[in-house]
C-alpha cells in the first residue's frame, strides 16, 4: 500500500529560533532525528540545515526529507510586505534545492504574520483584528501564487499571538483567497477551536498539517498571570502529545478518514533557553512512539 502520510519534526521543538543559535548542529540534530523515526524535518530557521548543496547533503546522509518552513510576512503592510519578499525568495531557493522523491512530499512554504503586540500578549483571545483586510487577502494570494511559480505550494499557518487565530479568522483566509491551509491542531484548540472537526471542514484546502497537544487550563492560567506567549511556551503550554486535551489517536482517525496526503509535523513548541537538550529530544522521541501507536 503506497505511503500517503510522512511524519516529521522541526527544530523549533528544540527552540531553535535563530540559525547561529541552538543546542545541536544540524548534523547531529538530523542524525538524532532519522533515529528517532522521522522521515523528514522542517528547515527552522533559514540557513540553519544548511543551503544548497551542503542542505542536499546532509539530507541525504540521514535520509531525510525537507518538509518545509516558516516564512512570515508582513501581509497587512504594503511596505513592509514588498521588503519581506526577499526573504520569501531566499527561502524558496534553499526549499526548491532540497531532493524531493514524491512530489506529494514537497516542501510546503509556511506563510503565516509576524506576532502581533496586542495579541501576543493575550495569546488566544483573537483581541482586534486586521483592518484592511482585501489588502491582506490580495497580499497573501499574491505571496502563494510567487510560490507557485517556483513550483511550490505555500500554506497558510494560523498561529496564536498573530492576526489570525481563530477558526472564524481562518475561515476568512479560505473566503478570500485560494491559498492552502496548514493547519496546526495546537494552535487552533488554544485559540478556542476544535481542530478534528477542522479538519474535516477545511479538508479540501489542507495541505499540510501541524500536530501539537495544549493545555487550555494553563493557556487561561498564564494569560490571568499576565503572561505573554513566548511565557506559555516556557511554561509548556505546549505538551507531549497524549499529555494534554488533544487525544493524537483522534487526530490520525480524522487524517486517515479524509484521505489526507502529505506531511504531518510533529510541533511542540519550546523555548530559546532553559532546557536541557537530552530532555528535548526525550520528547521528540516520545512523540514518534505515540504517533506510532496511533498508526502513524
Amino acid at each position: 500500500m503506497s505511503v500517503t502520510i510522512r511524519v516529521a519534526n522541526a527544530p523549533v521543538n528544540f527552540g531553535i529560533y535563530q540559525p547561529d543559535s541552538a543546542p545541536f548542529t544540524a548534523p547531529e540534530l538530523l542524525a538524532a532525528l532519522a533515529d528517532a523515526g522521522y522521515a523528514g524535518v522542517d528547515s527552522g530557521p533559514i540557513g540553519y540545515l544548511g543551503t544548497g548543496d551542503t542542505l542536499r547533503a546532509r539530507l541525504a546522509e540521514t535520509g531525510l526529507h525537507l518538509a518545509g518552513g516558516w516564512v512570515d510576512l508582513r501581509f497587512t503592510d504594503e511596505d513592509g510586505w514588498r521588503e519581506d519578499l526577499a526573504g520569501l525568495d531566499a527561502a524558496l531557493d534553499v526549499f526548491t534545492a532540497a531532493e524531493v522523491d514524491d512530489p506529494r512530499f514537497a516542501p510546503r512554504p509556511t506563510l503565516s504574520l509576524p506576532a502581533d503586540p496586542v495579541r501576543f500578549a493575550r495569546p488566544g483571545l483573537a483581541l482586534g483584528g486586521i483592518e484592511d483586510w482585501p489588502g491582506f487577502a490580495r497580499r497573501l494570494q499574491e505571496t502563494a501564487d510567487r510560490c507557485r511559480e517556483r513550483g511550490l505550494e505555500a500554506v497558510y499557518h494560523h498561529h496564536l499571538g498573530t492576526l489570525v487565530e481563530s477558526e472564524a479568522e481562518v475561515d476568512r483566509v479560505l473566503d478570500s483567497t485560494d491559498v492552502s491551509l496548514c493547519l496546526d491542531t495546537g494552535h487552533l484548540y488554544l485559540a478556542g477551536g476544535e481542530p478534528t472537526a477542522a479538519l474535516r471542514r477545511w479538508a479540501p484546502r489542507v495541505k499540510q498539517v501541524h500536530v501539537k497537544d495544549g493545555s487550555r487550563a494553563l493557556t487561561e492560567r498564564s494569560r490571568e498571570a499576565g503572561l505573554d506567549f513566548d511565557q506559555l511556551v516556557a511554561e509548556g503550554g505546549f505538551t507531549v502529545l497524549g499529555e494534554g486535551d488533544l487525544a493524537p489517536a483522534d487526530t490520525v482517525a480524522v487524517l486517515r478518514e479524509i484521505g489526507y496526503t502529505g506531511w504531518v509535523v510533529v510541533e511542540q513548541d519550546a523555548p530559546a533557553t532553559g532546557r536541557a537538550p537530552a530532555s528535548l529530544l526525550a520528547d521528540q522521541r516520545t512523540n514518534r512512539e505515540v504517533l506510532r501507536k496511533a498508526d502513524l
